[in-house]
């Protein structure tokens, strides 16, 4: 299995502009570094608040060799702790959703408060400290009512995200949305070509009939438009924040997250076979149906699109080399009323169908790239600034990373 120097090497040597060198899609070693100098150490994105609406409310999922739980308390807060019971290592949450008063290991009945702490272990001994043997929690933070965790020992600032989560999503008012629907695929593809393939619209006109009947793919229209001659996005960006909802193009320094609000095709409202709205209630504060599609990035695991109907979270998570899960989330209005304000199927077919295309997409990239004679070809400067983006941030990020720091997670 390739070592930590074999990554370097590979990411010294790699050609700007090109597609990653082979080991990076489907070595076991190069999947390990990335799980342990990325998706252990920065901020990821998992539920929605409205996912877990009540006290007791938990979900659950695996980032790596991680097991989460993700619980709302008594106090209304929402907390992470890794899903491993302080008394012999058992899953405490098996579900991948629910809700429970206290939190008891099915093992033996180690039972916790719904802040991670131990209230009950039958039979132990009198010298056992609860206080010694509580949950072990991992970073979380909610901004604009998106939950994101972090398993690093130390984490890196969420603040910005937070202040720009809130300053571009609060016209949709994610907190008291409620969920409408949600879907789990697996992709057999290594997770940097699920994002790959989402930082481009180069295939959507021949893989996404139906996504693109409202999504424009003119990459010139998820950008600052400085420098085009694009006026249609800019009109749109100066007409919605005229409204009062932050709409302008905005990266972050380091390239790992970024906001913009874009128009849709003609007169579309909505990810809808005809472009009209799939709820009849509009979100939050919105203050008109055509006002696009907030689009959010956040590496490694997430993109996500606000409308005014609705809003749409998709996160992947690594399951090996060569498989990711994509899991979506559809949130509407609190007061919507399936089979009067929306149907659900009409709310998510197109999503449904444009994740099965880029699922098969993306697993006949594997397989490309799994064949002897696959090499890095370039990407187009004109459709795929997106993937040199996403690959310029993953490579630098590695590079420092692997020559910087160590990596730990979180132990308390």
């Amino acid at each position: 299995m390739a070592t930590d120097s074999d990554v370097l090497a590979a990411l010294m040597s790699r050609r700007p502009g090109f597609s990653l060198p082979q080991p990076f899609y489907t070595d076991a070693g190069f999947y390990d570094c990335d799980l342990r100098n990325i998706w252990y150490k920065d901020w990821l994105l998992t539920i929605a608040a409205p996912e877990v609406p009540k006290t007791g409310s938990f979900v659950t999922l695996q980032i790596g060799n991680a097991p989460v739980l993700i619980v709302r308390g008594a106090d209304g807060a929402i907390r992470a702790f890794h899903n491993s019971c302080r008394h012999r290592g058992s899953r405490i949450c098996a579900a991948e959703r629910g809700r429970n008063a206290k939190l008891t290991c099915p093992y033996h009945q180690w039972t916790y408060d719904l802040d991670g702490s131990l209230v009950y272990a039958r039979e132990m001994h009198e010298d056992i400290d609860p206080a010694d043997f509580g949950l072990k929690p991992i970073h979380c933070e909610t901004a604009a009512g998106i939950v994101f965790i972090c398993l690093a020992k130390d984490a890196p600032d969420f603040a910005p995200v937070k202040a720009m989560a809130e300053k571009y999503a609060s016209p949709h008012d994610i907190t008291n949305l409620k969920v409408a629907a949600t879907r789990s695929i697996v992709e057999n593809g290594n997770w940097k070509l699920v994002m790959e393939n989402n930082r481009e619209c180069y295939h959507c006109a021949g893989s996404h009939p139906l996504l693109c009947r409202t999504f424009p793919d003119d990459p010139n229209l998820i950008g600052s438009f400085e420098g085009t001659s694009v006026t249609v996005g800019e009109d749109h960006v100066r007409r919605c924040e005229a409204a009062g909802m932050p709409s302008r193009f905005y990266m972050e320094p380091n390239g790992q997250w970024r906001f913009v609000r874009i128009p849709f095709i003609g007169d579309a409202c909505s990810y809808t076979e005809d472009g009209t709205p799939a709820v009849t209630k509009r979100v939050g504060q919105v203050p008109f149906d055509n006002a696009g599609s907030l689009l959010f990035f956040h590496y490694p695991n997430t993109w996500n699109h606000m409308l005014s109907d609705s809003v749409t979270l998709f996160r992947m998570t690594p399951i090996s080399p060569t498989a990711t899960q994509v899991y979506t989330t559809w949130l509407v209005h609190a007061d919507a009323e399936e089979g009067v304000d929306y149907d659900v199927d009409r709310l998510t077919r197109v999503w449904i169908q444009t994740n099965l295309e880029d699922q098969a997409v993306v697993e006949e990239n594997q397989r490309g790239i799994l064949s002897p004679a696959y090499e890095p070809g370039p990407y187009s400067s004109l459709q795929e600034t997106g993937v040199i983006q996403f690959i310029d941030w993953y490579a630098a990020t590695l590079q420092q990373r692997l020559t910087g720091r160590s990596n730990t997670m979180a132990a308390e």
